[in-house]
């Protein structure tokens, strides 16, 4: 049976946010499998952005997409033959799939992807957002890297969405008074009347501030940081001292443009501990993810997706990241039947 993949190849570098002329559609033919190949049906993509920063031309901890290349994306996929011992028919397989159709994958870089077991007790965009890479940064920003101790004051910034959403009812469990930042006062009732948050404070109002030193009374022990920018140098400054940031991303700087150059003396003044991490630093996740899927099915973490359609529509579904259009996990679906 042959198959045409679409593909969207980065054709020009963003400047702003991502267009649909940055891409080319591109349709062709799936090649035949060679042994050890396995043919996927890409399911679901992961709108991260991270994807953001893999179309830009900077020092980054991966190459940076080339012009000409398929969009790099994690996804979600499912195996329709393979040449391989390691994958059978049926499979579901996590990994780096890219903005396409279908995914040829190797056994050279079998390391590269995660085989998903056969009985899910959890759907399969939990398993991408809640479950997978957003869920387990959460986990290990606020286990490893700054962990939080019970009755501190942990705030999380970008709180409404995938990672920061996790991040702070990871924080009500490990018993710290959590409060999240997000844009928008749906987002910031979200937070605290569905999510438990013990306070949100609305970055797009006027008097953010205030709000963020009335619900900080103590200070803020550890920070979980997603955004940069103005927020995080309002965190910083309510800051005790010895706390601890994981910094886990700047998305204000990511489809702006902008490089950090704030006064970031506060760090010294208040012997703080910044560390910067990624989900990718950890190669076995097994203890993470049988804890994120217990508490999702326990009903301890509220897993929520922001599910869009159609590959062609991918660059534009990429901007909700930066317009704050979406709540939770942003997902792409591209097979109509997943």
């Amino acid at each position: 049976m042959s198959f045409v993949n679409r593909q969207l190849r980065l054709k020009h570098r963003p400047e702003g946010l991502v267009k649909r002329e940055d891409f080319e559609l591109q349709q062709q033919p799936v090649p035949e499998l060679k042994d050890g190949e396995v043919l996927v049906r890409v399911l679901y993509l992961s709108m991260d952005p991270t994807n953001r920063v893999w179309m830009s031309d900077v020092p980054q901890y991966m190459p940076p997409v080339a012009i000409g290349e398929v969009m790099r994306a994690l996804g979600m996929g499912r195996v329709l033959a393979s040449k391989s011992p390691h994958y059978t028919e049926g499979d579901l397989v996590q990994g780096l799939l890219g903005w396409q159709d279908y995914a040829v994958i190797s056994d050279q870089r079998r390391k590269d992807y995660v085989k998903l077991p056969k009985n899910l007790s959890v759907p399969l965009p939990t398993l991408l957002g809640a479950c997978g890479f957003s869920g387990i940064t959460a986990y290990y920003g606020l286990t490893e890297i700054a962990p939080v101790q019970p009755g501190e004051t942990l705030v999380v910034s970008a709180a409404a969405g995938s990672v920061g959403s996790i991040a702070g009812q990871i924080g009500k469990l490990r018993g710290a008074r959590v409060v999240g930042i997000a844009g928008g006062a749906d987002k910031c009732r979200h937070l605290v009347q569905e999510l438990g948050f013990d306070a949100a404070v609305d970055y797009k109002a006027d008097n953010w501030k205030q709000a963020l030193a009335e619900a900080t009374p103590d200070g803020v022990h550890v920070n979980f940081e997603n955004v940069g920018g103005p927020v995080m140098r309002g965190v910083l400054s309510r800051m005790v001292n010895g706390g601890r940031v994981a910094l886990c991303g700047l998305i204000a700087n990511y489809a702006s443009g902008g490089k950090p150059s704030d006064d970031y003396s506060v760090i010294i003044v208040k012997r703080l501990t910044v560390r910067g991490f990624l989900a990718f630093d950890y190669a076995d996740t097994q203890k993470a993810v049988q804890d994120l899927v217990g508490w999702v099915m326990s009903g301890r973490i509220k897993a929520e997706e922001t599910i869009e359609d159609g590959l062609e529509h991918a660059p534009v579904v990429l901007n909700k990241l930066f317009d704050g259009t979406h709540r939770g996990k942003l997902l792409l679906r591209v097979a109509d039947d997943a």
